[in-house]
């Protein structure tokens, strides 16, 4: 069944007409202390997108020791939500704009789990009732937590918001063979009947794409474009990015921006030479306490520096009359507020006109 219900905000806050800024981050352990709430709420977003990696329910206390596996029981899971909605920064940042979520592998339950996680059903209830889904709404009948919304300011400013599951409905990773030098244990897959979305996940994409709007926020847990690195990404499933690609094309989908988050790491990348029917723009933003040791993956479609310290990401858009006079400013920014990277994107060129 296909359900095209509005999202839930999660905050004490109603949303504004018109979106200005939007802010998102991902990787946050609950237990961990998380001042970075303090430089969010700073740059006064209309909205925040918590992209994934809300809590670490797979990181707990077994025989005294902290170890990384799968939940027991979906209680430990139900622990991990309470530690988070704790947090005196997160309960701040609820009263200061809406929230939208989605989840990742390790608030889901498993380290880089999909569709063969044991408590995938309890799951989604917790996650609908800690980001407060009512319970006769649309989201708790559907498999998976995918949702959309759009917000319409003024002069037909219309921001949609589209919150993939990559989790839910994905089929299992393949594994690099033995001698194959990449960092990450992980290789992309030759069959083609996988899938990371799931069918009805895909048909619901679809009518997202043909919903008028003129901006695109597409949120992924996982990178899509960012493929050298071995670790999860869309790259282990080309045919499903493909599949993406071939669906914003189909569908005259146009504005299109993905962020990103899972990896520890702030980058940029673009996407213009794999059939994609303009620039394809992946703003990564992780994490918001997690953040990358020495690291250097190769990403021959970065742009601009690949950033290791804690950090969190934000949109602002620059409205003018036209596409053409409109800018959309990528911004990240660090724990102390500090600019880590800044990329300027028009939005006429999120457009095969």
């Amino acid at each position: 069944m296909l359900h095209l219900a509005a999202a839930v905000l999660t905050s004490t806050v109603a949303a504004p007409d018109a979106f200005d800024t939007i802010a998102f981050g991902s990787c946050a352990r609950e237990r961990q202390a998380q001042p970075i709430w303090t430089e969010i709420i700073a740059h006064q977003p209309d909205l925040f997108l918590f992209i994934g990696d809300n809590q670490y329910a797979d990181f707990w206390e077994k025989d005294g020791k902290m170890v990384m596996e799968p939940v027991p029981n979906p209680e430990r899971i139900a622990e991990a939500y309470d530690a988070l909605a704790a947090q005196p920064g997160y309960r701040r940042m609820q009263r200061t704009c809406p929230i939208m979520a989605t989840w990742d592998d390790h608030d889901y339950g498993a380290n880089d789990s999909g569709n063969d996680f044991v408590f995938r059903d309890e799951s989604q209830g917790l996650f609908c009732d800690f980001y407060g889904f009512g319970d006769n709404h649309p989201i708790r009948e559907q498999e998976g937590i995918y949702h959309s919304r759009v917000f319409t300011g003024p002069g037909g400013q219309r921001v949609q918001v589209i919150m993939l599951d990559t989790r839910y409905h994905r089929d299992p990773l393949e594994k690099a063979t033995d001698g194959v030098e990449r960092p990450g244990p992980y290789a992309p897959t030759s069959d083609t009947s996988t899938t990371i979305l799931g069918e009805e996940q895909w048909a619901w994409l679809e009518s997202q794409f043909r919903t008028p709007a003129d901006v695109r926020i597409l949120a992924s847990s996982i990178q899509i474009v960012a493929d050298g690195h071995g670790w999860e990404t869309w790259g282990n499933f080309p045919h499903e990015r493909q599949r993406l690609y071939d669906l914003i094309d189909r569908t005259d989908a146009s504005g299109v921006l993905a962020i990103s988050g899972d990896r520890h790491l702030m980058e940029l990348s673009c996407d213009r030479d794999r059939g994609t029917p303009y620039a394809f723009w992946d703003f990564t933003s992780s994490g918001l306490t997690q953040k990358a040791q020495k690291i250097n993956d190769p990403n021959p479609r970065r742009v601009g520096p690949l950033r290791r310290e804690t950090n969190f990401g934000v949109i602002r858009f620059e409205w003018g009359a036209t596409p053409d006079e409109t800018q959309i400013h990528l911004e990240g920014f660090g724990d102390q507020g500090q600019m880590l990277t800044r990329q300027t994107v028009w939005l006429s060129d999120l457009s095969e006109d």
